[in-house]
């Protein structure tokens, strides 16, 4: 019976596991995925939680507050009192000792304070609307991070399998040739050159085809650590370089570049403007009196003995209700220095507001520049991939036609290769150059 409820519960956490990662993801998926399990986005979405504690910090402070006190004491050895002896017909000049109360004394007491009006707190209570737009400002800047490297991460495991596929293509054409051309040197047909420059290609190919596959599969574990998915488990990338970087939906829309108030930075700036204003605010608010309001209930047991929890315990109460106002008078001009000192951070905040402004709008056009440069130099790579893949055939006829020597036909193959890496590079700069702009722009286009 133990044995089945162990195999039981193994299946059950298989099942669970299996459940919760999918053990395949297209790139939106795995950007869904890493929204909700990266770990810098968890902890931003932490800090944003924090911030809602400080602010209800704050709010309570302006509610009420409630605090009790017991205080127990026991005399071991009782207090004397020395009371002029003439009070009880005595002589002139002299004492008379007295011991005055109970040997022990129980005093509870609650006390209810009201904040009535301080301006500090108002502006306290703003601020702290403002802390916890920062707090989500941060999330969103974090979540744009994790978005951008998520695509990149991702889109470099399509790029190197990609290359994969013209690499196996490159080998296997080399293959046939190597055969053929061993044949013709075998029957005296070619000599042995072509042979050794037609192995020295396919070595140079099988070399970059196995950097390759280890690139694959070390930018896969890089994916599966950015979005948060267990290392040791496998994954599938579903998604295929075709299908993300189609030409006719990729380049369809062109993004508006003049509206920059959605970025990140600019917003975090413009936040910060509004902190350093409650800032200043706030002090200025301290030389404004601050009224407070207090009930005070107190309770007084006395006895010889330790009787403080029977019935028939006496207890004396006492209430106490006042106000308790505070008003700064003079602070030989420390309060005046602290005030003109959050002036100067507040002045500073707008400054950097508008350099930020300026240094977005500026990136804004670098990025869109780097991306229209991008997409040219993708038509220039593809139409001089076309060009290599033909002027290669050509030398390959030609040169089992006895036309042209094995060195050229090699300079035609490593033009190719050389075209091709440049037609993978451009997509990649593309795609890169999009998502960079998107970051930039807070939105996609």
């Amino acid at each position: 019976m133990k044995i089945k409820l162990i195999l039981l519960a193994t299946l059950l956490t298989s099942f669970a596991w299996s459940q919760t990662y999918p053990e395949s993801l297209s790139l939106e998926e795995a950007i869904e995925f890493g929204m909700k399990n990266n770990r810098s986005i968890i902890n931003a979405d932490r800090e944003i939680l924090k911030a809602k504690k400080e602010r209800w910090k704050t709010i309570a402070i302006g509610l009420p507050q409630i605090s009790s006190e017991i205080n127990y004491q026991n005399f071991l050895e009782m207090p004397v009192s020395l009371v002029p002896a003439e009070f009880f017909g005595g002589e002139v000049g002299t004492f008379r000792e007295l011991t005055f109360g109970t040997k022990q004394n129980m005093i509870g007491s609650v006390k209810t304070e009201q904040l009535l009006f301080d301006g500090s707190y108002l502006v306290g209570l703003e601020a702290s609307r403002v802390y916890l737009k920062i707090s989500e400002n941060l999330f969103e800047k974090t979540n744009l991070e994790v978005k951008k490297l998520i695509t990149t991460t991702y889109t470099n495991v399509l790029i190197a399998q990609y290359t994969i596929s013209f690499l196996e293509k490159n080998k296997k054409t080399l293959e046939v040739n190597l055969t053929e051309i061993h044949q013709l040197f075998k029957n005296g047909f070619e000599e042995e050159e072509s042979v050794e420059q037609m192995q020295l290609s396919l070595a140079q190919v099988n070399s970059q085809l196995k950097y390759a596959q280890n690139l694959v599969k070390i930018t896969k574990e890089m994916v599966k650590f950015v979005i948060g998915y267990p290392t040791e488990k496998p994954l599938v990338l579903e998604s295929d370089l075709e299908t993300i970087f189609n030409e006719e939906i990729y380049f369809k829309t062109s993004p508006e570049i003049d509206d920059i108030q959605n970025n990140i930075d600019i917003k975090i700036a413009d936040n910060n403007v509004k902190s350093e204003s409650l800032q200043f605010k706030y002090e200025k608010s301290k030389s404004l009196p601050k009224l407070s309001g207090f009930i005070n209930q107190t309770y007084t047991g006395n006895s010889e003995e330790f009787t403080f929890t029977e019935r028939n315990q006496k207890w004396f109460g006492s209430t106490l209700v006042g106000l308790t106002l505070k008003v700064p008078l003079f602070s030989s001009l420390g309060r005046t220095a602290v005030s003109q000192k959050a002036k100067i951070s507040l002045d500073q905040a707008i400054t950097e507001l508008t350099d930020t402004q300026e240094r977005v709008r500026i990136e804004v056009k670098a990025a869109y520049n780097d991306y229209q440069l991008a997409i040219d130099n993708y038509f220039t790579e593809k139409e001089n991939l076309r060009l290599a893949e033909r002027i290669e055939k050509k030398n390959q006829t030609k040169f089992f036609e006895g036309m042209v020597q094995s060195f050229e036909l090699r300079m035609a193959q490593m033009q190719l290769y050389t075209a091709q890496n440049n037609f993978v590079t451009a997509i990649q700069s593309v795609i890169n150059k999009k998502t960079a702009l998107e970051t930039l722009l807070n939105k996609t286009f």
